[in-house]
């Protein structure tokens, strides 16, 4: 490890965490860093959640579902990694960008477990951060990075077209419809299918989005149809279609948003062991 990475920024209610770099990962301005929010309760479990560009940070109500049930939230920021706007979209370029991505995760993890004594931990994004999260897992996955891969709204397709957002009222085309040549590559190759070796759960609006095996509801499936093409996440996906939200939402207002507890607590209750699991419902 050659270099200690700080976040110079501060979000009201979480801490920096200096992370340890090798020294050609992560380098000086790329803006990666890593924020916690500690759990009033002791524990040794956590939430990692990927937060990139275009996306909305970690939602306050979801935080605190979290952190009221013993789990310390950590905020991977990779904003800024891959944010240069290069024409074409450089394959190299992207190469590198998703390898900076990775070792701030790397370095995040590792963190919490030699640091911060974590020995239970959920990956957790929405947006493109659910690319980024799904990728970093697939090549991560002898190592067992997460116990748990919760992904909300991602931005695995083409983003919705101009005339569907607008009939949803938006003000003008979303970040998501100009997507960085980081999530366009990163895209191209989550196409080719992954291998995530822990449970996956995908929740997004029902609207938009197709699901092998009937409308609605849980389902269990081990790809995911999106228009055309089906991708492969994995052994065990579990894809939840919630009514109400927009596309790339990271999660819906009103009733919706209360199913989303609901259904996360019992979802991560079938999969997460002993005193963890029985203080999620």
């Amino acid at each position: 490890m050659g270099q200690v990475m700080e976040h110079a920024e501060t979000v009201e209610g979480y801490e920096a965490v200096p992370l340890a770099l090798p020294d050609q990962a992560c380098l000086p301005g790329s803006g990666a860093a890593v924020l916690r929010r500690r759990s009033a309760r002791p524990g040794r479990r956590a939430v990692m959640y990927v937060h990139c560009r275009g996306d909305s940070f970690a939602p306050e109500d979801l935080v605190g579902w979290y952190t009221d049930r013993g789990f310390h939230f950590y905020a991977a920021d990779l904003r800024e990694v891959g944010a240069d706007e290069r024409p074409g979209g450089d394959g190299n370029q992207v190469a590198q960008d998703l390898g900076d991505c990775f070792a701030c995760l790397d370095a995040a993890a590792a963190h919490m477990r030699e640091v911060d004594a974590i020995d239970a931990k959920i990956v957790s994004a929405h947006g493109a951060g659910a690319v980024i999260a799904a990728l970093w897992c697939h090549a991560r996955r002898g190592s067992q990075p997460a116990d748990a891969l919760v992904l909300a709204s991602p931005s695995w397709a083409t983003a919705p077209s101009w005339p569907e957002w607008a009939r949803h009222g938006a003000a003008k085309r979303p970040p998501a419809a100009r997507p960085s040549p980081l999530l366009v590559g990163a895209r191209r190759r989550l196409r080719r299918g992954l291998d995530i070796a822990c449970p996956v759960l995908v929740m997004c609006p029902a609207t938009g989005w197709n699901a092998p095996g009937g409308a609605g509801g849980l389902l269990v499936p081990r790809a995911l149809t999106l228009r055309r093409a089906t991708m492969r996440l994995g052994e065990h996906v579990t894809w939840l279609k919630l009514a109400g939200g927009l596309p790339g939402q990271a999660m819906p207002e009103g009733a919706a948003r209360r199913s989303v507890f609901d259904e996360l607590g019992r979802w991560l209750s079938a999969y997460l062991s002993g005193q963890i699991r029985d203080q999620l419902l």
